[in-house]
């Protein structure tokens, strides 16, 4: 059922311009919602916490994979080698701290991916850097701060968590589907108005950038690393081969399009972002490879063969970025 309607909305807010239309009295409202919302915030009727060290939002203003992910965990590594001790907190999609307001949660790396959630594990992985989930994402930073030894906290989403005060903005953007019908939610897939993105301080662009100021990424990946073995092989080395590729994330159309580009030609399995998947899920017909997101893989892990592969990427910005990034770190430090 949530597979059906994920797959009903996307149309509507990536094709059908005609229910959209009809659905944009509500996205207005929506949006209305949306600023009142801020306003309070600024007001301060709604509290909003600020914390001791800078904090960087990392998000952005769709439904939906746009990559943010990857940036993160590539901002983590890069804050390190220039002298700072990142943590990162998450809501923990996916996991059980998903369900309510639960505790803070420390993710090790180990961790179950059901409890934590998806993108959380993968970070802690990739970066082993500290990292705490929790849908209250003050309350993680808080509790990340009194345990760890932090200078600087990312936050993986959160762009609308207006409870957390923040020091940089990052909005991360689908170079290719953009903003679908432009419309906010129900209407189309906008959290907020295009307009935000004017307010935030980097604008990443997931693929070619059309605008000024804004800075692109690339997400390469040209390998595959079978789940039960660990064995690591080129991608061409599945050109030919009768593949299968599954995805259970915001954007499954981007992976397939980067097999595509590798040359591989896969029939296609789509699921819905964060799926909870289970051994019958892998069951594919045939017995040809099956390739899927390592995000979908630190799910699968416990139940994979020797017959499913994972394909690593990593955030690539242009080389700008960072430079820019720099800078804008010591303006707030200096303040």
């Amino acid at each position: 059922m949530k597979k059906t309607i994920s797959r009903w909305l996307q149309d509507i807010w990536y094709g059908d311009m005609f229910i959209g239309l009809c659905l944009m009295p509500l996205g207005f409202v929506f949006a209305d919602i949306v600023r009142f919302r801020r306003f309070l915030y600024r007001l301060g009727v709604l509290k909003s916490h600020k914390l001791a060290v800078p904090v960087i939002i990392v998000g952005n203003i769709t439904v939906g994979g746009t990559g943010k992910t990857p940036l993160v965990i590539w901002l983590a590594n890069w804050l390190r080698q220039q002298g700072f001790k990142p943590g990162v907190i998450s809501r923990g999609y996916g996991g059980q701290t998903d369900a309510s307001a639960a505790m803070p949660y420390w993710v090790e790396a180990d961790s179950s991916p059901a409890r934590v959630g998806d993108e959380a594990l993968l970070i802690k992985r990739q970066t082993g850097c500290p990292v705490v989930v929790c849908p209250l994402r003050a309350e993680a930073a808080h509790y990340l701060l009194r345990t760890a030894d932090c200078d600087l906290i990312i936050a993986d989403d959160g762009l609308q968590h207006y409870a957390l005060q923040r020091d940089i903005e990052i909005a991360v953007i689908d170079g290719v589907r953009r903003f679908g019908n432009g419309y906010c939610l129900p209407a189309g897939p906008l959290r907020e108005p295009i307009s935000r993105l004017q307010e935030v301080d980097f604008v990443v662009v997931n693929g070619e950038k059309s605008e000024q100021g804004h800075f692109s990424m690339a997400l390469p990946g040209d390998v595959a690393i079978n789940l039960a073995t660990g064995e690591q092989q080129s991608l061409a080395s599945f050109v030919g081969a009768d593949c299968h590729a599954m995805a259970g994330i915001g954007n499954p159309g981007r992976f397939f399009a980067l097999l595509a580009q590798a040359g591989l030609a896969c029939s296609t399995l789509s699921f819905p972002d964060h799926h909870q998947f289970c051994p019958q899920d892998l069951l594919i017909k045939g017995d040809g490879p099956v390739l899927m997101t390592e995000k979908d893989a630190v799910k699968c892990a416990a139940f994979a063969t020797d017959r499913h592969w994972y394909v690593p990427v990593a955030a690539l910005p242009e080389a700008g970025f960072s430079e820019r990034l720099l800078i804008r770190l010591r303006e707030v430090h200096d303040r």
